[in-house]
């Protein structure tokens, strides 16, 4: 029998889509069969299906949902999770997730990704087909002059600007540069780092709650530069928000791993901090995801305040009245 929550959807900048199962019992025959409005779509098999498929071929301004359906009737409906942008690696929907009371977190109305600075014409037009009504970003203000976002002229989402220094306070950086050439060091940083967004930039994430509760029924982007830091800890307190399980969000904030590159991004970072001198491994620790990182934001939180949901109301504002108008708007 087909698994459903064990259906994982995602597409390469190419426009190529892998689509990932499970089954209970291994001889379990699965069809995938990409949808359209009113219809079907033709796709290519580039291999046939045994626990994953690769189909080709779909337009690429548009998003699909793809019925996935086994010889028994059991069917899962799903759009591709991550989006094959071209200048943003890390572009996803992080809905569709399930809840502690059963309910679901609706797609297409809550997203995460790295820059946009970068984006092709064709990535235009995918994110123009989002229909994005707000856009949250958290990357330094001298970026955000620096490295404008490329967005849809027509129909253009709002912007809120919430920039976030990460590792601003000044202990976490002479800590850092004390340790220099130590790949364990920078690691610690990493963890502190998540420390920080959880303690000392609560005021910058009650504001994205208000600019997303300021929307009626919004479709919003949250990103920063590489849409893993800034923008994992503000993905996973939305999640939370919504009453998805924490390790759930956990999973959720891990996939980074295998949509974002570390290796492809040294060259930049090194760049970008004036980091010439320092080789790759201690480089690593800032482009990578790692449970240690977002579990350290949450351990604070649990030690300072006690529960998620007393850290939303007292830190950032988001009480019963609030989260229930979250609620009532993106779950299903």
């Amino acid at each position: 029998m087909l698994i459903s929550e064990a259906v994982h959807i995602w597409r390469e900048p190419d426009g190529e889509y892998h689509i990932e199962w499970e089954a209970s019992h291994p001889d379990t025959q699965v069809t995938v069969e990409p949808l359209a409005e009113g219809g079907r779509l033709d796709a290519h098999y580039s291999e046939p299906p045994g626990g994953r498929v690769r189909l080709s071929g779909l337009p690429l301004a548009t998003r699909h949902f793809f019925r996935v359906r086994d010889q028994h009737g059991n069917e899962v409906l799903l759009p591709e999770r991550r989006l094959g942008m071209q200048g943003t690696p890390n572009f996803r929907d992080f809905g569709g997730y399930r809840t502690a009371d059963g309910r679901q977190v609706k797609w297409g109305y809550l997203y995460r990704s790295g820059q946009l600075a970068s984006l092709s014409d064709q990535d235009l037009a995918l994110l123009a087909s989002l229909e994005l009504d707000l856009v949250c970003d958290f990357r330094r203000t001298e970026e955000q002059q620096s490295d404008p976002s490329r967005l849809p002229t027509a129909r253009p989402p709002r912007v809120a600007s919430l920039p976030i220094v990460p590792g601003s306070n000044s202990r976490l950086l002479e800590e850092a540069e004390e340790h220099l050439g130590d790949p364990g060091a920078m690691f610690d940083f990493m963890v502190d780092i998540n420390r920080d967004f959880a303690e000392g930039q609560a005021d910058t994430y009650a504001r994205m709650f208000r600019e997303i509760l300021a929307e009626e029924d919004a479709r919003f982007l949250v990103h920063c530069a590489a849409g893993k830091d800034r923008t994992g800890f503000a993905a996973a307190l939305v999640l939370l928000a919504l009453g998805v399980p924490p390790e759930v969000v956990m999973q959720d904030y891990l996939l980074t791993g295998r949509y974002f590159r570390p290796e492809a991004e040294v060259e930049r970072l090194r760049s970008k901090y004036d980091m010439d001198n320092l080789d790759v491994a201690t480089i690593l620790p800032m482009l990578e995801v790692h449970r240690d990182y977002l579990e350290r934001a949450l351990s604070v939180i649990a030690d300072d305040y006690g529960s998620i949901e007393a850290y939303l109301a007292e830190a950032l504002g988001v009480g019963p009245a609030e989260l229930e108008k979250l609620r009532d708007r993106y779950l299903e």
